[in-house]
């Protein structure tokens, strides 16, 4: 497919990509814009809506691989990750709401059920995987367990820290098995955490969008930082990479995401499956029966 007017230059999957190496945050600018094509906010909706009928040609294509070719079908996994507010629901709401919920599976990780506790961290997330032909997104996901674990010290550094390894397999094998991973940190400063929270509270609207938590992890910010700076330079590998998507504007963090999957699916070069049937034979027998 050729480049269309509302694609970057450069694609975006490597402007935002991370770079091999250590990560500061306080290096990425959350309010940056980095390959959007437009002005600003005014056509944002423009821009997004623009990459609809590509999507949902490609979401279709992969959809009917599976339908076809079930064992070779591909997978995409959307992993969002990022702090109160940065804006999970709205990235499902408004960029992976554009393509056809029938081929979408939406998990949301809360804390861990008595169920989920009794096995290893991995296992929920296992059974949450997307099945063949169908974009899985996880709000929130298996980096909790080197997230808010650490932070909280719910479980000893000797234990958490094997984990960054153990996520690296387990991110290995998926990509080996078929599934593109799109793992994108959705990256909210800390003013503007403040002034959304602060709207939640002045909304009766969205006073139940609100939570006491999200202060408690509000007054952590630094640890919180810094355990995301972790686990964005130890599992940041070849075959999973990074994203850091600026998302103080929720324009740009939504069209970037929607730009990322449209991508990832462009590169899966699917074609359509070939008719394993007689067209001209069906045609025949439709006419006939008129």
């Amino acid at each position: 497919m050729g480049k269309k007017k509302h694609h970057s230059i450069t694609p975006l999957s490597q402007l935002l990509r991370v770079p091999a190496g250590p990560v500061s945050l306080a290096r990425y600018d959350s309010k940056a814009t980095p390959g959007y094509p437009g002005k600003g906010r005014d056509d944002a909706d423009k821009f997004t809506t623009a990459i609809l009928p590509e999507l949902s040609d490609l979401q279709e294509r992969l959809y009917a691989s599976s339908q076809t070719d079930p064992a070779n079908a591909p997978r995409i996994l959307i992993v969002l990750q990022g702090m109160d507010t940065s804006g999970k629901g709205g990235v499902i709401r408004h960029s992976i709401g554009l393509v056809d919920p029938q081929g979408v599976q939406i998990k949301a990780f809360k804390v861990p059920t008595a169920e989920e506790r009794a096995h290893d961290y991995l296992w929920r997330i296992r059974n949450a995987l997307p099945a063949p032909g169908k974009i899985g997104i996880f709000d929130r996901s298996h980096y909790e367990d080197v997230l808010v674990v650490r932070v909280d010290g719910l479980f000893p550094e000797s234990v958490w820290s094997k984990r960054y390894g153990e996520i690296n397999d387990f991110e290995a094998e998926l990509v080996a098995s078929g599934t593109r991973l799109i793992k994108c940190m959705l990256n909210v400063s800390y003013e503007e955490q403040r002034e959304r929270l602060l709207a939640r509270l002045d909304d009766p609207t969205k006073h139940w969008k609100f939570s006491a938590s999200d202060l408690d992890s509000r007054a952590k910010w630094p640890d919180y930082m810094e355990a995301y700076e972790a686990a964005l330079t130890l599992c940041n590998t070849e075959v999973a990479p990074w994203h850091i998507i600026p998302a103080d504007h929720k324009w740009y963090r939504n069209w970037a995401v929607t730009e990322l999957l449209r991508e990832v699916l462009e590169g899966l070069d699917l074609q359509w499956p070939v008719a394993d049937y007689d067209v001209a034979e069906q045609r025949r027998r439709l006419a006939a029966l008129d």
